[in-house]
């Protein structure tokens, strides 16, 4: 069974609104401040609906379920440390990000380190950010391939062009309200599917949970013992949670660029923290639709295209759900696809134009030219993320949160190395990004280190040795300048 006519449409009428409606913002931009922090005008509720937005990804909608589905509820914990991180971060880096008017998240590494600490951990984003958001376009070929029954890359190419377009026109403005649209529509369709469920289920909430605790206590949330090997206890929820969202809320220019967007500090924390609320309870709706597939499927089997978990909640859309609402659903899912691309393309571009130029002198407020060189970097993103896409990845979000947490490490690291350490210098930054980059690959390779840890054991590499080289960095300074003295008085 595939999609019907109305489905269609309605997708179709989806795709081409939300993309002539960002292409709308395009008119408003006149300076690089407009199209990177939309001119600073968003109200905080907006930001925040755009932050969550962001972090959520197709991956989540088709992943998230696909491990409830397969295990329990135990990637809750994970989520638990993303709220707390996000307190963290309004009391240590949110200060820091408005005292200056920065664009990037990477200038407060300039303003204490210099250019080529900034460049340096620019480059470390940009190529994460690539190869992350090459999983996110890969996951949206999944989806595409499994309701038209074609191959992956149409779809890739698809989203890919149609984000451009409104993204090149609109900039941040563009991104920001059509990631409050992407967001109403995808909890709309994540609400509509929960409840179909509930209804197709009998006995409802009482049949499911009757039935997932025989098949293996598929409700169980909490794993109290301590494990480096295992991705979801407590422990390493909570501890790594808090750590890989401190590195992706608060060093990657995807979620810094929305923070700067606020209209004042005040307004940044009160996003962040708003965004926290919603992302868990988006989780655990996320999770309790993969229990609920686990439990409908046991009445009415249907088929999982090469046995992949991933594939499971798209698959109950296109043949389980009625006509009308399956458009509905995978209209939602195209909103995070297109919600995610949009934000990576225009952060990539800001870091690009910003972390990278070499010009000197120049006002970026009130330049043209810088503008215009600002959408070429967005075509040029968008067309390395499209072929990026197009690479098949794997389980799609293991694959995604594993990457960036190789690199996620490093660039916290280098963060609180301005923070907490005032004694830290440039060669000892760029020292402790490199060893925290070689360590974590190594330990990706060589170790059985769960994922969860990753992020942790990257910052302290980061920090132990950007802090030891400093140190060692100074002390030759103070030799050098101790000889030199005695040498002049000889």
């Amino acid at each position: 069974m595939r999609i019907g006519t109305i489905d269609v449409v309605i997708i179709v009428v989806y795709l081409a609104g939300v993309t002539l409606f960002g292409a709308t913002y395009g008119r408003s931009q006149r300076t690089i401040r407009d199209y990177f922090l939309g001119g600073r005008t968003a109200p905080w509720w907006a930001l925040a609906c755009s932050i969550v937005a962001t972090e959520t990804s197709t991956l989540t909608i088709i992943g998230t379920p696909a491990i409830a589905y397969a295990t329990n509820l135990e990637f809750l914990q994970l989520v638990m440390g993303y709220v707390v991180a996000r307190v963290i971060l309004c009391i240590i880096l949110i200060p820091q990000y408005f005292r200056g008017e920065f664009y990037t998240a990477y200038q407060l590494l300039e303003r204490r380190f210099g250019t080529r600490t900034k460049s340096t951990a620019a480059s470390i984003f940009v190529v994460t950010r690539a190869l992350a958001e090459g999983v996110r376009f890969a996951a949206i070929g999944k989806v595409v391939s499994i309701l038209l029954g074609t191959g992956d890359r149409v779809s890739v190419a698809v989203i890919t062009l149609l984000t451009l377009f409104y993204t090149f026109q609109g900039g941040m403005r563009a991104v920001i309200w059509t990631d409050v649209m992407q967001f109403c529509l995808y909890i709309a369709g994540s609400v509509v599917a929960f409840f179909l469920l509930l209804h197709r289920i009998p006995a409802g909430w009482t049949g499911v949970v009757h039935a997932a605790a025989a098949g293996g206590d598929k409700l169980r949330v909490f794993d109290f013992h301590f494990s480096l090997t295992q991705s979801y206890t407590f422990w390493s929820g909570l501890i790594g949670g808090t750590f890989l969202t401190m590195a992706s809320h608060g060093t990657d220019q995807t979620m810094v660029q929305r923070l700067l967007a606020a209209k004042s500090e005040r307004d940044s924390k009160k996003a962040l923290l708003a965004s926290g609320a919603i992302v868990f309870v988006q989780f655990l709706l996320f999770l309790l639709i993969g229990v609920m597939l686990y439990v409908y499927r046991l009445r009415i089997p249907f088929a999982i295209p090469g046995g992949d978990a991933d594939r499971i909640f798209p698959e109950f859309i296109v043949t389980q759900m009625p006509a009308g609402m399956v458009g509905i659903v995978l209209a939602a899912i195209f909103a995070m696809a297109m919600s995610n691309a949009s934000g990576s393309l225009n952060s990539l571009a800001s870091s690009s134009i910003i972390d990278f130029s070499r010009a000197r002198g120049m006002d970026v407020n009130n330049s043209a030219r810088q503008l215009r060189r600002s959408r070429q970097w967005t075509i040029f993103w968008g067309v390395l993320l499209g072929l990026f896409g197009m690479i098949r990845w794997g389980p799609v979000l293991v694959a995604g949160l594993t990457i960036a947490s190789i690199t996620y490490g490093s660039l916290l690291g280098t963060f609180l190395l301005v923070i907490w350490n005032r004694r830290a210098t440039a060669r000892g930054a760029i020292a402790g990004m490199i060893a925290g980059l070689a360590g974590m690959t190594a330990i990706h390779l060589w170790t059985p280190l769960a994922w969860t840890w990753y992020v942790l054991a990257g910052t302290i590499i980061t920090f132990a040795v950007g802090s030891a080289v400093s140190m060692t960095h100074r002390q030759n300074i103070g030799e050098q300048d101790s000889a030199n003295g005695s040498a002049a008085s000889t």
